[in-house]
């Protein structure tokens, strides 16, 4: 649960849980360009600079949630540069990118959020939909709540 502590300091220190505010505050140069349609986006960090580059074409939520992976490698990861790419990210095994979606989840889907929506009797499937994020990243929300 050390991702979710990470992220509630996070959310606490911007008072928000918006990634692009938090990108901004962190000086993070976030770009958005158009990237092949496999690519999401990705993180680099360069001599201390750190950029995210997010795929132009992509849903705003779409978008939300990539930058909120790509901050989780920036924040989790901070010197490694690791491509997201939709082929084998979302369902990768590779512990890094799993840490990522564990942060971008707990980022745009926190608790009060999730009970909100319980209480409006929402399926995880609607909830996934409503974020577009896979269904089965909604369900790492749900193994953390209950």
């Amino acid at each position: 649960m050390w991702i979710k502590k990470i992220v509630q300091d996070l959310i606490n220190k911007h008072k928000t849980n918006d990634p692009f505010e938090i990108a901004h505050e962190k000086k993070i140069q976030v770009i958005q360009y158009d990237l092949h349609e496999d690519i999401y986006g990705f993180y680099r960090c360069v001599r201390r600079n750190k950029f995210i580059f997010i795929n132009s074409n992509l849903t705003e939520r779409k978008k939300f949630f990539t930058l909120g992976h790509e901050l989780g490698h920036s924040t989790c990861h901070p010197e490694v540069n690791t491509p997201f790419m939709r082929s084998n990210t979302y369902f990768s095994i590779d512990k890094i990118e799993h840490q990522a979606n564990r942060f971008a989840v707990e980022l745009l889907l926190t608790d009060d959020l999730v009970q909100e929506y319980l209480a409006e009797q929402m399926t995880i499937y609607e909830i996934a939909a409503l974020h577009q994020i896979p269904v089965e990243l909604v369900k790492l929300k749900f193994k953390g709540l209950f």
